[in-house]
């Protein structure tokens, strides 16, 4: 099953993004090469700089849904103000399909 990790950063957190980054993407490649990633990537503020992130994973329960989200380096560095985890289908353009 897909799910989706719907991440705001915390305001003026960009620096702390900005350090984090090199550990994110490398938990990012652990979980591609695990087969775990579908996709991810970050949401932008109106000047074109991250301000969040949307990662959808494959994972049997929301418990190991969550596990994931809390071993992301942002999330255990205190980046986001708020995480949102939802069940998600992939209904269009799917690669598989």
């Amino acid at each position: 099953m897909l799910f989706a990790f719907l991440c705001q950063d915390k305001p003026g957190a960009l620096q702390t993004r900005l350090d984090t980054r090199p550990a994110h993407i490398e938990f990012l490649d652990g979980l591609n090469s695990a087969g775990k990633l579908a996709f991810a990537g970050p949401f932008l503020d109106a000047d074109g700089k991250p301000n969040g992130s949307m990662v959808v994973v494959k994972a049997e329960t929301i418990e190991e849904a969550r596990a994931l989200a809390a071993a992301d380096p942002y999330a255990k560095a205190g980046l986001f103000a708020s995480v949102d985890i939802r069940p998600w289908n992939w209904t269009y353009n799917k690669p598989e399909a």
